[in-house]
């Protein structure tokens, strides 16, 4: 009795962790609370000998905090989305690795049982390998853009219809062999189905992988009768398909096409895109733009991360605000690598939340903002999306800045952004290109807009 009540403390503390994680305001107090809830869970756990092995629990626990924490804190912020990555992949690995122990421990499995061991051994490592590869390419130990296999669909298919197939006969024949042949096959499946994703796409493969992972969990719950992991579980499951959903429609495209349409037809700069003229400017004409400016907006994206430049944004902001200038900042859902990056960032940075504005907020009035401000964002705000049909990213809502009176981009160099297709919004007569690294130029112009 004692044991059910604390897991149920525990849920609650899961439930109430969601809930603040939903706000900015609350989040961190969210975080601290799921924690929690995960304390009083492994503790109830092995305290009152639900879980057997009580040494190696322990020392795979130690194992755990010696090489998680410094781990984690070392984590760079434009890295959490490959830490997330290989989390859930720990995750989907681990409720299949159990499924296994339990199917040998158990000498006469019931037909429920079968069902909830050969779904989270091929759940589990669906996620596993795909969340692994998600990784890779974040990572860019491997190339971003979509990885089309000769006959790679077909191999998919076969993937999936083998899968169904030796779950069948795991369930009826018992046989361990095929069950770990399940797993092998499951692996394989998991890559598969995430090498076609590139781009901007690949957050969203890692959120719906994420909805896999706590699918196994749930079923790995079953197989143990264990009431809290088919609650967190759920509670994972649910929550990574709701996000998986928000991201595809803040892209403006269906999942399906997402995760199977990949981008046959990417778009490339040519050389001849590469000699087309740009207008670049210096520190001081940017500044002078800026400073004598009534209504500026600022659109931040990964550049703005990987430069940890939002200290010094906010600081140029502080002072165009000192000069009687209304500025504001927009935050587009799949800003940087996961949704929140840029939210995040800027709240490091003290930037109170009202001025965060979303793609409503911001594009009605966009044609009366006299200067938009590009920081380290590229694809979030390429006209391709809305102009033209032929884009790999046509349909996803973007900030219309090239309906601005003017455009500062500030980029370090003329590389295309994620999803590795040209802006026209480069060209655009309006833009003034201010190449470098961000930190740097912004704290150049800190400088230049104090000397107007």
């Amino acid at each position: 009795m004692t044991v059910q009540l604390m897991y149920l403390v525990a849920a609650i503390c899961f439930i109430l962790a969601l809930k603040g994680l939903s706000s900015p305001k609350y989040a961190r107090y969210g975080n601290f609370i799921g924690a929690f809830g995960m304390l009083v869970a492994v503790v109830t756990a092995y305290v009152h000998g639900v879980v057997h092995n009580g040494l190696w629990i322990l020392l795979a626990v130690a194992l755990g905090v010696v090489v998680g924490i410094p781990a984690a804190r070392s984590v760079k912020m434009t890295a959490i989305p490959q830490m997330v990555a290989l989390f859930n992949g720990v995750g989907g690995a681990a409720a299949a690795l159990v499924a296994l122990a339990e199917f040998f421990a158990v000498p006469d499995p019931g037909f429920l049982f079968g069902l909830a061991t050969v779904l989270t051994v091929l759940i589990g490592s669906v996620s596993f390998s795909g969340s692994v590869v998600t990784f890779l390419k974040l990572q860019e130990l491997m190339t971003t853009r979509p990885v089309l296999l000769p006959a790679g669909q077909q191999l998919a298919i076969a993937a999936g219809v083998s899968s169904i197939a030796l779950c069948a006969l795991v369930m009826s024949s018992g046989s361990g062999l095929l069950l770990w042949l399940l797993a092998v096959v499951g692996l394989a499946l998991g890559a598969l189905f995430v090498l076609p994703v590139g781009g901007a796409d690949v957050p969203i493969a890692i959120s719906l992988l994420n909805a896999f992972t706590g699918l196994a969990v749930a079923a790995s719950g079953y197989v143990l009768a264990n009431t809290l992991l088919i609650v967190a579980g759920t509670l994972v499951g649910a929550s990574g398909t709701i996000l998986t959903r928000l991201m595809a429609q803040a892209m403006g495209r269906s999942l399906a096409n997402i995760l199977f349409g990949a981008f046959k037809t990417a778009t490339v700069a040519t050389q001849g895109e590469e000699t087309r003229s740009v207008k670049s400017g210096t520190v001081e004409d940017v500044a002078i733009l800026l400073g004598y400016a009534n209504n500026v907006v600022v659109v931040p994206g990964y550049g703005l991360a990987v430069a940890q430049a939002q200290h010094a944004v906010r600081e140029l902001v502080s002072q165009l605000e000192h000069r009687g200038v209304a500025v504001s900042y927009g935050i587009h859902p799949v800003a940087g690598r996961m949704p929140g990056h840029m939210n995040v960032l800027l709240a490091e940075a003290d930037v109170p939340y009202e001025q965060l504005k979303e793609l409503d907020d911001v594009n009605p009035g966009i044609t009366s903002v006299d200067v938009a401000v590009v920081v380290g964002a590229n694809d979030v705000v390429n006209p391709g999306a809305r102009d033209e049909p032929s884009s790999p990213i046509y349909g996803m809502p973007i900030f219309d800045v090239d309906r601005a009176k003017s455009v500062v981009f500030m980029k370090r160099s003329m590389r295309p952004g994620f999803a590795g297709v040209d802006n026209e919004l480069l060209y655009n007569p309006k833009t003034t290109l201010l190449f470098g690294d961000a930190k740097d130029s912004l704290t150049k112009l800190l400088a230049a807009v104090k000397q107007l």
